[in-house]
């Protein structure tokens, strides 16, 4: 710690930190433009002035740039001194010299950094009186909008952008006093990471297209903590309505998991909630009907006969529960395809019973190694890839620190370091962006992945399982591996479902395992597929395959599937088999999907934006959404439509259950492996001050207006009885839980740089720490023994491909692709090819290939790829018109 006088007063500062971070920290307001948290410094803006002193004796000083200044014990500035205060403003005036002051149309109005600081410095009026420079706004895609007039020239956007992100694809375009900002042509951002540009820009000069489409100003928002729905990384969020419709997603800070960022899926990907097709009323047989006639008809389904139910790895762990409850757990099952409910039961079984911790996303960026074994990240889970990013820059930061530049001067620290990087290590079925980054990149099919992965492990720790016939290439690129992960502080292992590969999991976890052994802080992350499949795979059920095969036997049933289409699970042939054979299909969802299409009934349920719920990312970390707006009259909460389904029934167990916090009460109490998630949030009864939290800003306006063509008179806000949150502007206008915080705001400070408000120090933890109840750790002692079964090499077989997946960030999940920005970016059908299988065959790229993979049928067009291991093909997962399959498996060539 270090003593700074600030203004003549004394605090307690961390050292290493720079003046104006540590002014921040503090609660201290000092403008400031190019800095970020999470770019550091590079002295562009020149707003962040203060004064320092020698000592107390000297009383004129000096001006500098207080994020370009180290905290020094005994150090003396003045934020307040009158010439520090003068440059400030003259500052902002300069940086305001040639924007068109347009902040009654602009979309940051009254959410803008620039307004604030403007403010905050006391600059009133402008003096500039000629023509204003002026630049053509170019086209960035569907995703963000382009208003180059109002930038100041911070440079935040292509820190952000290349720097952070390894964008390629947006720069700086200078020429004597201007600086254009954009691609080199107009057209679509690549980087998955674009849309953070909204909340990087501290003017409107990239802003949120999406919204823009439904234009609302952002106090005007009801809006409500949120947990991203779109992959298994759990990434916070602050979901915002008006109208009764979702119009915007933003990033929610939580220091362990996403920081400061979002990627593009999880950013734009909500459109499913405003779909036209949307499930929104009750139906029978296809015909509309009341909610009384549906729930008599689910009560004649059910009573007499056999039921079971489908749970859904998007559905929350309240509604699976509840539907587990209302089945008896001999009758629920897992709705996921047996590979999928294999592949979930291994990662708990890695977590909870070897000693390898699952690490939240800060420690990956902390991490100075990193191995991955078959999984694209970037597709699959991009905040992951963003924090792998960060991970590769550890080890050379440390060079530059030997040499005394610190982390923070961002421009020293990459100056020094160029394009040094830190051990990364691939081994991936085909290309990723993440290559250029690697130390070594292998590509091979799942097999040879995982004998990669057991021959590290192995060379770690000689009592992990031996790998035989490795080629001398394969030898070197095992022991280059094992010889750097045991040689840094901090490494870790990365793996997850995307291949299919239980094999490549074990792989993985021998890997982590055998360098416990030898350094305590290794650490393991796997990623799943969809949002709750961690949470589902440690809900207890059965397979989705029992279910399939039960309903075939009986051919009495009714089944219950929530959430879910069966057809993203298992084989068309057999999926088509169950409806027909099933007496009573009911479905309860929000997406019109080909199972709620041959449903005999099917119950409107609330997304996430309408509902409550918690769910469980791949650390393990529970997490609760909140509700964001009141349904429409006919949906509600997948869990409250089950409890309204038991009490026509007269369950006895549900009858107890009459609100949320019931029925996680009850989750905690019977689900061993859940215990704890009734400590995600406080309980509806929480008040602070005497009062709730409100969902929207003192500024909210038009309230007595929106319902105007209906009726003049306010109607009555709705009352939330399932958590202390309310409906209104009214209620507690302080800092309230960070599970529980529905927009961040503090007096001066309405955009989203007020989060340092919310924060022990910049940059670091929310005050009350940050959201979510880690629900695995693992063992100290008794670790489970090494896996064993080491597959054979893989050889290809003649006239036959080894078919795996290939995920897209756009296409290959399910929610996302009902958006309208992100359905402009999902890639058409294909089959990649190895160039040489390609030759062998004599097809070139746009052919169509015939082949069939477990009984099913395709014909796609040919893509060819030279990185593509020989014997192999892929095929996109998950796209629209494209039949999901279980792979890998052999496919056979027509």
């Amino acid at each position: 710690m270090a003593t700074v006088y600030i203004d003549n007063k004394s605090y307690e500062v961390g050292a290493g930190k720079n003046l104006l971070e540590s002014c921040l920290s503090l609660g201290l307001d000092l403008p400031y433009f190019c800095w970020h948290p999470s770019l550091g410094s590079v002295g562009a803006c020149r707003q962040c002035a203060v004064k320092v002193y020698k000592d107390a004796d000297d009383k004129k000083g000096r001006l500098i740039m207080s994020c370009m200044e180290p905290v020094a014990d005994n150090q003396r500035i003045s934020i307040q001194d009158p010439e520090a205060k003068e440059f400030r403003e003259h500052v902002v005036e300069w940086l305001m010299t040639n924007h068109p002051h347009d902040c009654a149309v602009c979309d940051e109005g009254g959410a803008c950094h620039l307004q604030d600081m403007t403010v905050m410095t006391g600059h009133n009026y402008r003096h500039f009186q000629y023509k204003k420079r002026t630049y053509q706004n170019q086209y960035l895609g569907p995703f963000i909008n382009h208003e180059m007039n109002r930038c100041i020239q911070c440079y935040r956007c292509v820190r952000f952008y290349k720097d952070y992100a390894g964008g390629k694809d947006l720069d700086a375009f200078a020429s004597r006093n201007q600086v254009y900002f954009g691609r080199h042509e107009e057209g679509t951002l690549e980087s998955e990471f674009s849309g953070n540009l909204a909340e990087i820009c501290p003017t409107g000069v990239f802003t949120d297209k999406t919204l823009k489409e439904h234009y609302t100003r952002k106090w005007d928002l009801t809006n409500a903590p949120s947990i991203c729905q779109h992959c298994s990384v759990g990434c916070n969020t602050i979901a915002g309505e008006r109208y009764g419709e979702l119009r915007s997603i933003v990033n929610r800070y939580n220091g362990k998991v996403n920081g400061y960022f979002l990627c593009d899926r999880g950013r734009f990907g909500y459109g499913f909630v405003n779909a036209e097709d949307r499930i929104r009323k009750p139906r029978v047989r296809h015909e509309t009907v009341s909610r009384e006639t549906v729930l008599e008809e689910i009560k004649r389904s059910i009573l007499g006969h056999n039921v079971i139910g489908i749970g859904s790895p998007r559905a929350s762990l309240q509604s699976n529960f509840v539907l587990k409850a209302l089945v008896g757990e001999d009758n629920f099952y897992h709705g996921v395809n047996d590979n999928e409910h294999n592949l979930g039961d291994l990662v708990v079984k890695i977590l909870t019973e070897g000693p390898a911790r699952s690490l939240p996303l800060k420690e990956v960026e902390n991490c100075d190694a990193v191995f991955i074994l078959g999984e694209d990240l970037t597709n699959t889970a991009p905040m992951v890839a963003l924090a792998v990013r960060q991970s590769v820059r550890r080890q050379p930061l440390q060079h530059a620190a030997k040499n005394n530049i610190v982390e923070w001067n961002d421009a020293a620290a990459r100056e020094f370091i160029q394009d040094e990087k830190g051990p990364l290590f691939m081994a991936t079925v085909h290309t990723t962006k993440l290559d250029e980054l690697a130390t070594r990149v292998y590509r091979a099919e799942p097999d040879n992945i995982a004998r990669l992965g057991f021959a590290v492990a192995h060379l770690l720790d000689p009592e992990a399982p031996a790998v035989d016939d490795l080629s001398n290439d394969e030898k070197e690129q095992a022991l280059q591996i094992a010889n750097t992960l045991q040689q840094v502080q901090r490494p870790v292992i990365i793996s997850g479902t995307g291949c299919g590969s239980e094999i490549i999991l074990r792989a993985a976890a021998n890997v982590a395992w055998a360098l416990q052994k030898k350094n305590k802080a290794a650490g393991i992350v796997l990623t799943l597929s969809e949002s709750n499949a961690m949470g589902l795979a440690l809900l207890n059920g059965h397979r989705l395959q029992s279910a399939l095969d039960t309903i075939l036997n009986r051919r009495d049933d009714t089944v219950i599937i929530l959430e879910n289409d069966l057809y993203r699970h298992g084989p068309p042939s057999v999926v088509d088999e169950f409806m027909k054979t099933c007496h009573n299909v009911i479905v309860v969802d929000y997406l019109n999907t080909p199972t709620t299409q041959k449903a005999s009934v099917v119950v409107p349920a609330g997304t996430f934006a309408e509902s409550d719920g918690t769910v469980v990312n791949n650390e393990g970390r529970a997490q609760r959404f909140f509700q964001v707006y009141e349904p429409a009259q006919g949906m509600q909460e997948s869990w409250r439509w089950l409890l309204n389904i038991g009490a026509a029934v007269d369950h006895p167990r549900l009858a107890a259950w009459k609100n949320f916090e019931d029925v996680t009460r009850a989750l905690a109490a019977e689900e061993v492996l859940l215990r704890g998630v009734e400590k995600v949030t406080p309980p509806s009864s929480f008040r602070m001050a005497g009062q709730r939290i409100p969902r929207e800003s003192h500024r909210y306006s038009g309230r007595t207006s929106m319902n105007a063509a209906i009726n003049v008179s306010e109607p009555k806000p709705p009352e939330d009885a399932d958590s202390s949150l309310s409906y209104t502007m009214e209620g507690y206008r302080g800092q309230a839980p960070s599970s529980m915080i529905p927009f961040f705001w503090s007096p001066g400070w309405n955009s989203v740089q007020s989060v340092n408000k919310y924060q022990d120090e910049v940059g670091h933890a929310l005050r009350d720490g940050d959201p979510g109840v880690r629900l695995l750790e693992p063992k100290e002692r008794g670790a489970a023994p090494y896996f064993s079964g080491i597959p054979e090499a893989f050889h290809p077989m003649k006239d036959h491909l080894l078919m795996v997946h290939l995920h897209h960030i756009y296409g290959s999940e399910e929610l996302s692709n009902h958006s309208k920005p992100v359905a402009e970016r999902i890639p058409q059908p294909y089959v990649m090819l190895n160039n040489d299988d390609a030759a062998e065959r004599r097809l070139n790229a746009g052919d169509t290939l015939t082949f069939e993979v477990e009984g099913q049928a395709f014909a796609l067009p040919v893509v060819i790829s030279q990185y593509l291991p020989k014997g192999v093909a892929g095929m996109p997962y998950g796209l629209e018109g494209l039949t999901i399959v279980e792979l890998p498996a052999w496919s056979i060539l027509k």
